[in-house]
């Protein structure tokens, strides 16, 4: 059967289960395209080499948080404030055309932080205290000055559509510790979908099984997920049983239909899910101490800090990848007015985030787990609107934290202004290459044959950044 074949087969599978297990939870025992058929696609798997981590948190900052506003001090940008770019940095690829505006300085002041002395904005006052265990890359950049190309290109390593997200190459990798639930999963801001939409988490060509899971707070993590009326638990486990041995024998004369096999194990794993995912957002059991350092106390915190102590759960309960999203449709993106756009998320992120960092140490979890904050891109140095930024995609800053990279390390650097990349640049295909490292993955290794040619997240570029590495 073809890869088109499978799509369209899929797709109408979706559709009709859609008000059944629910979407995601069905899908995540699918089989691959291209004739390969997956056996157990969650179990777990060794990587090509002995790991530094076994799992990831991603703090994706939706919208672009200005690098030179948060850490990436720019003194020359501060002098020059109000002048226009020097013609020495030559033309400038900007979206709204902002590169004739006037220079915008960066808006709070910086100040050393740790013992490291890592220089990190005032807008951070929590993270800042963490400064010694953030690896900085002040030197990331991308290809593209749109937000959806770019959320692609930061989460699939391309700017078109329709690639496999970090998270599933993880998941498809390393398989899941916990057989109750998704190697993958992804907590949306409740404020709004991002640019882009659910690509950004999609699995691509690789098998459904490997898609990234929404989930949610509350008594129901997973829409549709339960039963649509109220079954006791040994009569939907008889209906399963019923429904599985029908479809085993119906499987024996069509062997070649993989989805059948995936299908059948899609309703096993919806099953287990029924208990496993309400149990792991459920934060009652969380002690005072813990509730407080995430800032669930706080109506500025609670929401983003409910996320953060959910992803800690996760990972310690075996999920590999785990994706939180800060910031609604509009997220960071401060055309308009940086100071307040920034103060508002700052303030809604900058404790839980500190709070997570202090809470995987003290649990034991620091060593082997890997945080990763970062947006589709940056901010221009230049103004809109007097007091907003530009998307910058030639230069911004991403950093890292964990037992595995070097902490109150600034990697790489801008030029003067912070417009773009010139000292050690990290290309997207670069912070995917080290990640994937990290997790035990020679990137050039870890593939999938797709449409005659061996697809991996970083295509055909990607280097390893040592110097990062602890």
């Amino acid at each position: 059967m073809s890869g088109f074949s499978n799509l369209i087969n899929r797709s109408g599978f979706l559709r009709a289960s859609a008000f059944g297990f629910g979407q995601i939870a069905l899908t995540s025992m699918l089989a691959a395209d291209d004739g390969k058929k997956t056996s157990a696609p969650m179990a777990i798997r060794s990587p090509h080499f002995a790991p530094a981590v076994s799992r990831v948190i991603f703090l994706f900052m939706h919208g672009g948080p200005s690098q030179v506003d948060l850490f990436d001090p720019k003194p020359v940008l501060a002098r020059h404030h109000g002048k226009p770019l020097p013609e020495s940095f030559g033309p400038v690829m900007t979206r709204r055309k902002v590169a004739a505006n006037p220079l915008l300085g960066p808006i709070r002041r910086f100040r050393h932080c740790g013992e490291s002395g890592l220089e990190i904005s005032s807008f951070l006052p929590h993270i800042s205290e963490c400064a010694d265990d953030l690896c900085v890359i002040r030197s990331c950049h991308g290809d593209s000055v749109n937000h959806p190309q770019s959320v692609y290109q930061m989460n699939t390593g391309s700017i078109l559509m329709g690639k496999p997200s970090l998270g599933s190459w993880v998941a498809y990798g390393l398989g899941t510790e916990n057989q109750d639930m998704p190697a993958f999963v992804v907590l949306p801001d409740p404020g709004g979908g991002i640019k882009g939409g659910p690509p950004a988490w999609g699995s691509g060509f690789l098998p459904a099984a490997y898609q990234g899971t929404p989930m949610r707070a509350g008594k129901h993590p997973v829409l549709h997920l339960a039963p649509a009326v109220d079954f006791p638990d040994d009569r939907q486990r008889r209906m399963l049983d019923l429904v599985r041995s029908l479809n085993r024998d119906h499987h024996q004369v069509r062997p070649y239909d993989s989805e059948l096999e995936a299908r059948i194990e899609a309703s096993e794993l919806a099953f287990r899910m029924q208990s496993a995912a309400p149990d792991i957002v459920d934060l009652s059991r969380e002690t005072h101490d813990t509730r407080k350092l995430y800032g669930l106390d706080d109506s500025s915190t609670a929401e983003f800090g409910s996320r953060c102590l959910m992803a800690r759960r996760m990972i310690e309960r075996g999920i590999r990848f785990v994706q939180l999203y800060c910031g609604d449709t509009i997220g960071w993106d401060a055309h308009e007015n940086v100071e307040k756009n920034h103060s508002a998320l700052c303030l809604q992120s900058d404790k839980p985030v500190a709070g997570l960092l202090r809470d995987l140490k003290r649990r034991g979890l620091w060593d082997d787990t890997l945080v990763i904050w970062g947006g589709e891109f940056g901010r221009m140095p230049m103004s809109e609107q007097g007091v907003g930024r530009d998307h910058n995609p030639w230069g911004f800053s991403v950093w890292m934290s964990g037992g595995a990279v070097r902490g109150g390390l600034a990697y790489g650097a801008t030029d003067d202004v912070g417009l773009r990349a010139v000292e050690r640049p990290v290309h997207i295909n670069d912070l995917h290459a080290t990640i994937l490292h990290l997790l035990g993955f020679d990137h050039q290794q870890l593939t999938w044959f797709h449409n005659g040619r061996e697809e991996r997240l970083t295509d055909v570029g990607g280097n390893v950044i040592h110097e990062v590495l602890a």
